[in-house]
């Protein structure tokens, strides 16, 4: 994917200025920056929650998605999942019927529904938990309930806003190496996070932001703020 002079402005105050970020398929990077200074704007443009004044997106080809037909279009957002920090699960569902849910909602058949739920549950190590309900779970199971829930469509790129914020030491190295699996099983790792120990044991990319704009962009980088 890759983002060029992407601007967002509200009342014609600058969110983020002039962005041109080129991140390959199969990377893992870090956004790190202090709170304000765009890194969870940026992710979120990359989901269309907010509509930029200026940009251009390329995708994996090199194809400008604006070129896209609508079913292309639908094809290519169904390849982006955001996990956001409150996780937007279903208190009043099960574990199983939280993840059943993402797939109802995308018209896949009941059929489907039964045979692809079990393999996420069982990639994140929850297929024990299935019948549980979400308001009983840890912080760190309702985690990869959201992890399961974003690999129902399989997507091409994971973006998560802070995945180890609310968690102790060894649940989110545990977080952590779920999504490095996920990398080495060919997806593209994006997280924003002020969780200094994790980026500096992790040495991936570092892109930082900072006064709504791309301060540095490091391979092998380590926390800077």
């Amino acid at each position: 994917m890759k983002v060029d002079n992407l601007t967002i402005a509200y009342s014609n105050k600058n969110i983020l200025k002039n962005i041109t970020l080129d991140i390959k398929s199969w990377e893992f990077v870090f956004l790190i920056g202090n709170s304000g200074s765009g890194k969870t704007s940026f992710i979120k443009s990359l989901i269309w929650d907010f509509h930029p004044k200026a940009w251009k997106v390329f995708d994996s080809l090199g194809n400008d998605i604006y070129t896209y037909s609508p079913k292309e279009l639908t094809r290519f957002r169904r390849g982006i999942w955001i996990v956001f920090q409150d996780y937007k699960l279903l208190k009043s569902k099960t574990v199983k019927e939280n993840v059943s849910f993402a797939m109802e909602v995308s018209g896949y058949s009941d059929k489907q529904i039964a045979q692809r739920v079990p393999e996420v549950l069982t990639q994140v190590g929850l297929l024990n938990k299935k019948d549980v309900f979400i308001d009983t779970l840890s912080g760190w199971e309702a985690q990869r309930v959201a992890i399961a829930r974003a690999l129902i469509h399989d997507p091409e790129i994971i973006l998560w806003d802070e995945p180890t914020g609310n968690l102790d030491p060894q649940n989110a190295d545990e977080i952590m190496n779920i999504l490095l699996e996920l990398n080495k099983a060919w997806k593209t790792i994006i997280i924003a996070t002020h969780d200094d120990k994790i980026v500096n044991k992790l040495k991936k990319r570092v892109i930082t932001f900072k006064d709504w704009v791309v301060l540095s962009d490091i391979e092998g980088g380590l926390y800077n703020q």
